[in-house]
């Protein structure tokens, strides 16, 4: 467990290295195009403020963004109680607890660390989800924050918004600036390029929150609850009514327990959720090994 937490941390830096080529490579095409080399400098100064100010509020833009609002224990203390009790099994500091309007069940963990992390469940979940069940999902959601894969998440959050920022400053100043240069048509090209890729960039940097962390998050939840049934049994109940939420996002769709997106769109081919019968499949196989 403690080397997948190292592995995770140094995923942290190579999305940070990955990050800091892309946004200079646009940033130099802007500078290019602008024919200064201090506006690049600028660029790339603007991308590092926009990542860093991403990073650390973040958090709260995700929970903004799905209409997530705060609860405290005499909100609803079952939910409450059993989050506090399992962050004291698994050694963590309580997070905030947060209830999404959503007929959907699903949930998901949010923040940069441990320390700031926050735990949101949809209204459809508590609905549907027998006590042991919902121990399970929370407990599963509670092992991304453990194993720190909330700050990769948080990370492709904040990065993926700034590429597509950053491309589409340069779409529209080579687009709509009045320029007879012969190497306009160049930066307009690549501009138009640079545009086009950010969502695909986008997506696939999404995937460094990988499928295998949520077979991780699964068997660390199983772990902590030592009843892995109870999360299969919560799987089951999710892909008999689906998981599809009422408002949905794609840049925070990788947050989530389970896939948040509806039909079968080119964003859903690429997604970071395993096949639910996959994990429902190594649940069971785990009880059986008990």
């Amino acid at each position: 467990m403690y080397s997948e937490i190292a592995s995770n941390k140094r995923r942290s830096w190579a999305i940070l290295f990955v990050f800091a080529l892309l946004a200079g490579a646009m940033a130099w095409i802007f500078g290019k195009y602008a024919n200064s080399g201090p506006l690049t400098i600028a660029v790339i100064a603007f991308a590092l403020a926009y990542a860093t100010i991403g990073y650390f509020s973040g958090g709260r833009i995700s929970l903004a963004i799905n209409g997530a609002r705060e609860i405290h224990k005499r909100d609803n203390p079952r939910l409450w109680r059993t989050v506090e009790n399992l962050a004291i099994t698994d050694g963590l500091q309580m997070p905030r607890v947060f209830i999404m309007d959503d007929p959907a069940p699903n949930a998901f963990a949010t923040g940069r660390d441990p320390r700031h992390a926050a735990v949101c469940v949809t209204q459809g979940l508590l609905d549907i989800m027998e006590d042991d069940e919902l121990q399970g999902v929370l407990a599963h959601e509670l092992g991304h924050v453990k194993n720190y894969d909330i700050r990769v998440a948080m990370l492709a959050f904040a990065l993926t918004a700034v590429i597509a920022v950053i491309a589409d400053v340069i779409l529209r100043m080579v687009w709509f600036r009045d320029d007879d240069r012969e190497d306009n048509q160049l930066f307009l090209i690549l501009g138009i390029v640079a545009a086009i890729l950010a969502p695909i960039l986008a997506t696939f940097i999404q995937l460094a929150v990988s499928r295998k962390r949520e077979y991780l998050a699964d068997a660390t939840g199983a772990l902590t609850t030592r009843y892995p049934e109870g999360l299969a049994r919560a799987l089951e109940k999710i892909e008999q009514t689906g998981s599809g939420l009422r408002h949905q996002n794609t840049a925070t769709a990788h947050f989530f327990f389970a896939n948040p997106l509806k039909g079968h769109s080119l964003t859903n081919m690429f997604s970071t959720h395993p096949p639910i019968k996959d994990r429902i499949a190594r649940l069971r196989s785990m009880g059986t090994h008990a």
